[in-house]
């Protein structure tokens, strides 16, 4: 787990700037509330708001996502309002609760946008309880919320504003359904329903931190598509909670809310969180932990009951959503993977069609766009089968052909990379040979995805250029591709 955070790869040092600017946002935003003279639940609240912000806003433009950011309080405050009216009325705030979990996932067909406020919406209404808020202090956490909104965005749009000079990488967008067959509303039901039940659980364990089992599942469900995603990021979220618990009995407990020690572990905790996102799960989940083990402490509320409480409510939100995903409407893991893989290879076709025809003089060709948006889908594709490749999986031979397949994969990503930049050589020049090599390639994605007869195999003709070399390297990838693909299972990787 160490090795994964720490030896991971961060091109461009994106997710070290990504912390940092976190940082700097938040501590800004922390720092306006207590000029502004709020009280300690005021900043609470104005911090995590610019927490939400910097973390969720995720549109692949820098205006679409200020658009974004100033409608956050557009969804937020509203919500607040709700949490804090029905604050003495449990039956209506309940139910409240389960329809904003509803409509915020529900919010994901939408794209970034629907899933930046659909997050926001929901964490608004889960701090309201978090600190209790009634109506008597609505004014007072409202103001907090956008007097933070708007340090945040100082800071991510003004003072330190990196995304206008990187190109937006492409998002792959949920396969198309209806009905119950789209993605967003079926997990919609899946989350409500497990919502529900983590909530009746959760309170019958505990009538004031009740919530927490609801935030688990939330989480949970997101950027997750299938039962197996889903109970494999129930397990992480478990074990990081677990961990995070055991460090907060170290760190947390015995520093109870002192300032100066509080500040500077708060700060390493946002970066924590910040920092591992993209690459655990479980380290993220660590500092999430740490985060409001520390924020108990400073509202002088934090024993070691209270965290072994929040380890139980965590399990109750976790067997929830394993629960909803089992019996409500369930996705197998090898229906959601197959569908990944055959758009990453679909989509190495793509990469080189582009890359020929930039190499026979196209000037409107850009492989590199295509090489992107190849990126993303395999990281999707990672996601996805990390259920099949996860330790605890104790079907070796599927784990071994999940395995193998990532490893294909990963090479036709090498071998595309190289053609790219083999094709934007001002000197490279049209190769006869590349016509066939491409139509071969193509034939090897046909023969994949189930549109071809038969499998394509790897051609002999000398690789005379660089061009040639990836693409020949391209043709033994998918060729070896049909094997773990292909091999007879009860439940195939592709094809199921």
């Amino acid at each position: 787990m160490l090795k994964t955070v720490f030896v991971a790869p961060d091109p461009g040092r994106t997710r070290l700037r990504f912390a940092a600017r976190a940082l700097l946002g938040i501590g800004l935003a922390v720092c306006v509330c207590a000029l502004a003279g709020l009280s300690l639940a005021g900043i609470v609240t104005g911090g995590l708001a610019a927490l939400l912000a910097l973390f969720t806003v995720a549109d692949p433009t820098v205006r679409r996502q200020t658009i974004t950011t100033a409608l956050l309080p557009a969804v937020g405050l509203p919500v607040l309002a709700v949490a804090a009216e029905l604050h003495d009325h449990p039956v209506a705030r309940d139910l409240a609760f389960l329809a904003v979990v509803g409509a915020g996932v529900y919010a994901r067909r939408w794209g970034p946008r629907g899933h930046s406020l659909g997050v926001f919406a929901f964490m608004t209404f889960f701090v309201a309880q978090f600190l209790h808020a009634t109506f008597g202090r609505l004014a007072e956490l409202s103001a907090a919320v956008v007097l933070s909104l708007l340090s945040a965005a100082a800071v991510r749009f003004g003072v330190w504003c990196y995304e206008d000079r990187l190109p937006p990488a492409p998002v792959p967008a949920a396969p198309p359904g209806r009905g119950l067959a789209r993605v967003t509303t079926r997990q919609a039901v899946q989350a409500t329903a497990g919502a529900g039940f983590a909530l009746l659980v959760g309170q019958l364990v505990s009538g004031q931190r009740w919530y927490w089992a609801v935030g688990a599942t939330w989480w949970i469900f997101v950027n997750t598509a299938s039962r197996g995603e889903t109970l494999v990021r129930g397990f992480r979220r478990v074990l990081g909670t677990l961990i995070g618990i055991g460090l907060g009995l170290l760190v947390a407990v015995p520093v109870h809310g002192a300032a100066a020690p509080t500040a500077v572990l708060l700060a390493a905790c946002v970066f924590g969180i910040f920092y591992t996102a993209a690459v655990s799960y479980t380290w993220m989940m660590l500092c999430v932990t740490l985060l409001a083990e520390l924020l108990y402490g400073l509202l002088g509320v934090l024993t070691p009951g209270l965290l072994a409480l929040r380890l139980t409510e965590t399990g109750v939100g976790a067997l929830g959503a394993a629960l909803a995903v089992l019996f409500v409407l369930p996705v197998t893991t090898h229906t959601t993977t197959d569908g990944w893989i055959q758009r990453a290879l679909r989509c190495v076709h793509s990469c080189t069609a582009e890359a020929a025809a930039r190499l026979a003089g196209v000037p409107d060709a850009d492989p590199a766009s295509r090489v992107a948006e190849l990126e993303q889908l395999l990281g999707r594709v990672r996601l996805s089968v990390a259920p099949l490749v996860h330790p605890l999986n104790p079907m070796v031979g599927r784990k071994r052909r999940a395995r193998r397949v990532l490893a294909l994969l990963d090479d036709c990503a090498r071998e595309i990379r190289g053609l790219a930049a083999v094709a934007t050589d001002p000197e490279a020049s049209h190769d006869a040979r590349l016509a066939a090599a491409c139509w071969r390639v193509e034939a090897a994605v046909e023969a994949l995805t189930g549109d071809g007869d038969h499998p394509a195999t790897p051609g002999q003709d000398p690789a005379g250029s660089g061009a040639l070399a990836h693409l020949h390297g391209l043709e033994r990838a998918l060729a070896e591709l049909s094997t773990p693909l292909r091999a007879p299972s009860r439940s195939p990787l592709v094809g199921s």
